[in-house]
């Protein structure tokens, strides 16, 4: 699977429209190594996006529960 990204994109974004969790970007990246170096997108660059296996979210230590 492909995204295609939009004027402003950045990693994170990326993973939260695809993947649907902001911190699966890491996941994108290194789907993407030759693409490292940009940090906000110009329109129209095909993003691959691996597919991954559901798993529940792993949050930073004290991020409440309550925003699944």
């Amino acid at each position: 699977m492909t995204y295609r990204t939009v004027l402003g994109d950045t990693w994170d974004i990326i993973a939260k429209k695809v993947y649907g969790d902001e911190f699966l970007a890491d996941q994108l990246m290194d789907a993407n190594r030759e693409l490292l170096g940009n940090f906000i997108f110009s329109e129209g660059i095909e993003v691959k996006c691996a597919e991954i296996a559901a798993r529940t979210a792993v949050y930073p230590e004290g991020y409440p529960e309550w925003r699944d």
